[in-house]
């Protein structure tokens, strides 16, 4: 008698209505601004195999690029979603773990056989952890806000890019291939190392939300001239940028400190009724 009279579902009903549903197109956008990155990645791994090691080089970095623009195009579009940020995490791990490490292991791993070999299984891994991590730290509820603009470890993006610093010191005239290939293998792993690591580096979410009146020409001047020198001279660029970045870093973490130092600290109370005083 049942199966005469089955019981109303209203959300089965729901879900076979919301297969013809139309999609928001901001809510396709910023995956397809990921999939390209992901093709990107991908053809560097071709090109390297073909000898094109300048050309792989950029498409890894406009990858990258095309990283920090996806994550902000979904906020601006609100067309965040479970799916998004997953896939971002998947072509991350491609882009930057397993692409950045093949083109690394033709240019100049190759020559420490298999040490070189291991490099590159853990500048990969150390890049899927390092995600699999960011991933977890998204959900956590308990997490200040203040926390939110530094990352833990160095971010997968920033890593891919440092990690290939040896490539734009051989393209600046360095002999990185004939004779660095120890040197290389020592670094690449220590830009691993930090990738994984519990060192705060700032993440910059915050930076640029409001601009002075009296700063927006001098800003438009200074990016002329950066976007001047990174045409004319790009690698020369790239390498004072990777070294500026680790240089970076301690103060990053002194910062960090002195904000987790401040946030720990009990808030003062008043003389009569022993409550927090009110700061406004």
């Amino acid at each position: 008698m049942s199966d005469l009279f089955p019981p109303f579902e209203p959300e089965r009903v729901e879900s076979r209505r919301a297969r013809f549903k139309a999609i928001p197109f901001r809510l396709l956008a910023p995956n397809v601004v990921t999939l390209l990155a992901l093709c990107l990645g991908l053809t560097a791994m071709r090109l390297i195999v073909e000898g094109k090691l300048e050309t792989a080089t950029i498409c890894i970095l406009i990858a990258a690029g095309l990283d920090g623009v996806d994550g902000r195009l979904a906020r601006m579009l609100k067309g965040t979603s479970r799916f998004g940020a997953e896939l971002d995490s998947l072509s991350d791990f491609v882009n930057f773990g397993v692409a950045t490490g093949y083109v690394l292991w033709i240019f100049v791993l190759h020559d420490l056989k298999s040490f070189g070999w291991i490099i590159v299984l853990t500048l990969a891994c150390a890049m899927a952890l390092r995600l699999a991590r960011f991933n977890v730290m998204i959900d956590d509820p308990d997490r200040p806000d203040w926390q939110k603009n530094f990352f833990v470890g160095m971010p997968a993006p920033a890593g891919a890019i440092t990690a290939m610093l040896p490539v734009y010191l051989q393209m600046i005239g360095v002999p990185v291939q004939e004779y660095g290939a120890p040197f290389a293998g020592v670094y690449i792993l220590f830009i691993a190392f930090l990738t994984i690591s519990r060192i705060p580096c700032y993440a910059g979410k915050t930076l640029g939300t409001r601009v002075p009146r009296d700063k927006v020409l001098p800003i438009f001047v200074a990016v002329v001239i950066v976007a001047g020198l990174l045409f004319a001279y790009p690698f020369e660029v790239l390498t004072f940028v990777v070294v500026a970045y680790l240089a970076l870093i301690p103060v990053s973490v002194a910062r960090y400190r002195k904000l987790e130092r401040e946030y720990a600290a009990p808030l003062p109370l008043s003389v009569e009724g022993g409550a927090p005083e009110n700061p406004a």
